[in-house]
């Protein structure tokens, strides 16, 4: 290595899914939303006024946060806007995890928790999963130094009840608790009721997967006034205006229409659920999924060989190449259109 080299801070970095073009490809990967986001979103955008770019947005999304607020029953200052969840954790683990204890997350989760505990030099400790893939909580009665639950969990698909959420917040009153509720609109329960009781309770939700807006990179947390304040703090230390202005005002005409959203999400739900009994059927087991996708493994096929048939056939599913869930497939429900596709092409390989 050259000298320098020897100050660059190396790290083994999170691997988002594919993103293929193929005119006629299906894809099931990345758990993006099939459907257009509210007809407001796009009417915001063909009305955009131009000259409003050339200025700084607000550095607290000033429409959007308010907007967020109302409509999840919160003070502004409750409120915490970010470039996708994804930002929006990753400046919670550098604002929270500064302890000697370790940080505490399960075995099977979503795979960009490890990689900003390495990227920020935070110790943590994995708990495993239960044989059906549920969380333990009584791994989580210990000493720690904050605790990080996806609820519905990712890939797993499986989510536990508030009441569970709020047992292993009762638990740990001595650290930072984070719900990351990324998928909680396609059947999860919220916790964002218990952020009024609990001060050290952070719940993360993002509009890539229900309002249809992964690419306009939204996502906020709602906490105490406490939680946020320092989240702030920490952001405005390296980056104050994180949110663009278009995506200020899509997001804030997103939440105006809510019977759009409630329909568009039920409209996943039930070719979910239309498409549960479709997979079992063709011999895979399927775990009860309470996002917008499913988490399979065929009894007989392995997971990788379905892959890869599939993507010769430009149908583009999640594979992981992990220890546990090396045979399973995470799978977004798309259209029915697109299921259908998929259906097609595993009938004709299997």
């Amino acid at each position: 290595m050259a000298a320098w080299e020897n100050n660059v801070r190396k790290i083994d970095p999170y691997v988002p899914g594919e993103q293929p073009s193929y005119a006629d490809m299906v894809k099931l990967n990345t758990n993006e939303n099939p459907y257009p986001p509210a007809p407001g979103v796009t009417k915001a955008l063909k009305e955009l006024d131009t000259d409003a770019l050339r200025r700084y947005p607000k550095p607290d999304a000033h429409e959007l946060t308010a907007a967020l607020a109302e409509s999840c029953g919160v003070g502004f200052n409750n409120v915490f806007v970010g470039v996708g969840s994804d930002d929006v954790l990753g400046t919670a683990f550098l604002t929270f995890f500064k302890g000697r204890l370790p940080v505490l997350f399960p075995d099977v989760t979503y795979s960009f928790y490890p990689v900003w505990a390495a990227l920020y030099d935070i110790p943590y400790e994995t708990p495993a999963l239960d044989e059906n893939f549920r969380i333990v909580k009584e791994d989580y009665y210990k000493l720690n130094g904050g605790i990080v639950i996806a609820n519905p969990n990712a890939p797993t698909t499986i989510a536990e009840p508030v009441s569970f959420i709020e047992d292993i917040v009762m638990h740990n009153q001595d650290s930072v608790v984070i719900v990351d509720e990324a998928y909680v609109d396609f059947g999860g329960e919220t916790a964002l009721e218990l952020t009024k009781k609990y001060e050290n309770l952070l719940v993360v939700r993002t509009f890539s997967k229900s309002r249809s807006m992964a690419g306009m990179r939204i996502g906020f947390a709602v906490g105490s006034e406490k939680l946020i304040s320092y989240m702030m703090a920490v952001r405005n230390s390296y980056n104050s205006y994180t949110m663009t202005t278009p995506s200020i005002l899509c997001g804030t005409e997103s939440l105006k229409d809510e019977a759009y959203f409630r329909k568009t999400v039920d409209r996943i739900i039930a070719t979910r659920e239309n498409a549960i009994p479709r997979f079992r059927k063709m011999g895979f087991k399927v775990l009860n999924s309470s996002a917008n996708f499913l988490f399979v493994t065929h009894e007989n096929v392995p997971a990788k060989e379905i892959f890869m048939k599939l993507r010769e056939r430009h149908i583009f599913v999640r594979y992981f190449e992990k220890p546990r869930i090396d045979n399973y497939l995470r799978i977004t429900v798309g259209t029915d259109e697109e299921m259908e596709k998929l259906f097609d092409a595993l009938k004709e390989m299997l």
